[in-house]
């Protein structure tokens, strides 16, 4: 069993040594064979409805599950002639959605660009945002900036109680998101009837399944206003999957098995059909597809003999493309199913 899962040199040789984990033990069904005992056939794309852009793996925090293994420390940064070749994709393929992930994303040099040029294509833009930097020296004036764009935010609140924010995320986070919040609600996001779209995100503080999302959301609402006087739109529930610190956690706890062996048990064939690699191509910093984020932090890239570069983008063999897979994908699959968006199913 590998030890430990930090880095070595490079972050390729991290994704191998994720994957000879997720590889094993024998006991857990791959992927493909549960969807083909389900009577389902080989996942495919059907569309590209959201081109999803990771701009960087540089962040301002290091939290506990980030399966982009993302940090200050990081140096990944995508460059400006990739955000010209993602949007030439974008307006060849008129993709409704483009999806800004990162690292934190704002902290690449190229950000604000990026999302005028999208914007100025006719794509709806949302910025997945860890509220922490809206309050940094020099980015005060992002959420004005957003505003007047109508960039749409999928912020990270994974829990309502500061303990287990500061937990996952580091001390003194819930509260700075607790006021990034504020400042973004006094800026119209999240208020019914602005057009500022608001999204929070929750995902558990270990190695358990999300609640239901409906329900958790009514509950984040009441203790939001209650406690903070905040708002917000929606509320999304992502399950944690078994990819870089998160994996490496299991393993240092033992309970790798057993949480794969939960997926797989928790595995719901109807959330099949709305999982986000049908409709989503995922760009790594540095210009390679994939069918989805995580398979990118896991180093797949899309199928081969299929573009593998947004430079090369095809939007008639993209479209219809066949979807690599592997055990993390259980964590899409179980229970209510997990996507960018929230639950599937």
């Amino acid at each position: 069993m590998i030890q430990s899962l930090k880095h070595r040199g490079s972050p390729l040789a991290s994704a191998r040594e994720q994957l000879l984990v997720l590889e094993g033990p024998a006991s857990i069904p791959s992927f493909a064979s549960r969807i083909a005992a389900a009577s389902l056939e080989p996942l495919r794309s059907r569309s590209i409805e959201v081109l999803q852009i990771n701009v960087g793996k540089v962040c301002n925090q290091t939290c506990g599950h980030c399966h982009v293994d993302a940090g200050p420390d990081r140096g990944e940064s995508m460059t400006w002639e990739t955000m010209e070749s993602c949007l030439a994709a974008v307006e060849a393929a008129r993709i409704p959605v483009v999806d800004i992930t990162g690292g934190a994303p704002e902290l690449n040099p190229s950000f604000r660009r990026l999302v005028d040029a999208a914007r100025a294509l006719g794509a709806r833009v949302i910025d997945r945002c860890n509220l922490t930097i809206l309050l940094a020296p020099g980015y005060q004036d992002l959420i004005e900036f957003m505003a007047n764009r109508g960039v749409e935010i999928v912020a990270s609140l994974p829990c309502y109680l500061a303990e287990n924010v500061d937990r996952q995320r580091g001390a003194g986070v819930h509260e700075k998101s607790i006021e990034a919040i504020r400042r973004l609600n006094a800026a119209g996001y999240g208020v019914e009837g602005s057009g500022l779209e608001l999204a929070l995100v929750y995902n558990p503080g270990g190695a358990s399944l999300p609640p239901p999302q409906a329900e958790l959301e009514r509950a984040y609402r009441a203790e939001l206003y209650k406690q903070y006087h905040i708002t917000f739109n929606r509320l999304y529930t992502i399950t944690n999957m078994p990819i870089s610190r998160f994996l490496e956690d299991l393993l240092a706890r033992g309970d790798y098995e057993r949480y794969m062996e939960k997926l797989v048990s928790a595995f719901n064939p109807r959330a099949i059909a709305g999982l986000m690699c049908r409709s989503t191509l995922s760009v790594g910093w540095d210009g390679r597809l994939y069918d989805c984020d995580f398979n990118q932090m896991l180093d797949l890239e899309v199928a081969p003999g299929y573009p593998r570069s947004i430079g090369d983008f095809d939007a008639v063999a993209l479209f219809d493309r066949p979807i690599v897979t592997g055990r993390h994908c259980f964590g899409c699959a179980a229970g209510a199913g997990s996507s960018c968006q929230g639950a599937i199913a």
